[in-house]
């Protein structure tokens, strides 16, 4: 009940806060800046530094890493409730993994999305024995970027939240090549193992497999999520295939041991773009 009403609470006077900009939106603008938590001195809680990074509640007033302290309104009662989380989500807060540099994704290719779906070719390879000749996922699949420095294990669950299991499709090149043409025609996504060429006005004028000008009449293996399979985000991957497998396996379950094998061998989280994608006038 407390809980509750804290919630609601804080909904109100966030509510208030809207209504101030809504009312004074005229010639208000929003822009964001980089902050480098290094120089600021905010520290990411961690399993073992929750009183440093998060602050304290004593006798229903919150001690903040800043210095300030608040007695009065909702801030005590939700910091408590967020410190208090703290130990369940200790686990999280390990570091697994190490990146030279940050990691992002975004159209029409990066390294964060190239790694994510040639990831999943792979993954998906092992686990159906069967060849993957084309990758395809949805950019808003990939949630966070990943930090340079140290890669903890929330920031890789939290690059792939949703509970999306991976596919296998054989579909002829025809049917491939439709799929090619409709995400240059509205929005294109995450492709891995081809090459295509599109025009700013989203046509397709050429897309390689392999290395090889794509066959219409050729049976190429292609992973994919279920959420794409038919409708999500306007696909329907699975429209003309000639089989549909769902796998009992999500996304986070190819990447997150893929990660952890790199930190095993002594190997950062690294990747690059590759050309796959070329958008010419």
């Amino acid at each position: 009940m407390v809980k509750t009403k804290v919630i609601m609470k804080a909904l109100g006077l966030l509510s208030c806060a809207l209504c101030v900009v809504v009312g004074c939106s005229a010639g208000y603008s929003w822009s964001t800046i980089k902050v480098d938590a290094h120089r600021t001195g905010v520290k990411p809680a961690t399993a073992d530094n929750t009183r440093e990074a998060m602050g304290y509640v004593q006798d229903g007033t919150y001690y903040a890493p800043s210095g300030r302290v608040y007695s009065e309104g909702a801030t005590p009662e939700l910091a408590r409730i967020l410190i208090d989380a703290q130990p369940k989500m200790a686990s999280l807060k390990q570091v697994i993994a190490h990146a030279p540099k940050a990691m992002s994704s975004h159209y029409p290719q990066s390294e964060l999305s190239n790694f994510a779906v040639d990831c999943i070719m792979e993954g998906v390879e092992e686990l159906t024995g069967r060849k993957v000749d084309v990758g395809i996922m949805n950019f808003g699949g990939i949630r966070c970027d990943i930090p340079q420095g140290d890669v903890l294990l929330d920031d890789i669950m939290s690059m792939f939240p949703f509970r999306n299991k991976l596919c296998y499709l054989e579909i002829k090149g025809k049917d491939v090549r439709a799929i090619f043409e409709q995400l240059a025609a509205e929005k294109w996504q995450v492709v891995g193992g081809a090459r295509c060429v599109i025009s700013k006005d989203g046509r397709l004028i050429s897309a390689e497999i392999g290395g090889e000008p794509l066959d219409d009449d050729k049976v190429y293996g292609v992973t994919t999520l279920d959420f794409l399979l038919n409708g999500g985000d306007g696909l329907h991957v699975q429209k003309n295939a000639l089989s549909v497998q769902v796998l009992d396996g999500y996304v986070i379950d190819i990447v997150l041991p893929y990660v952890q094998k790199l930190t095993a061998e002594g190997k950062p989280i690294e990747y690059h773009t590759d050309g796959r994608i070329k958008i010419v006038e």
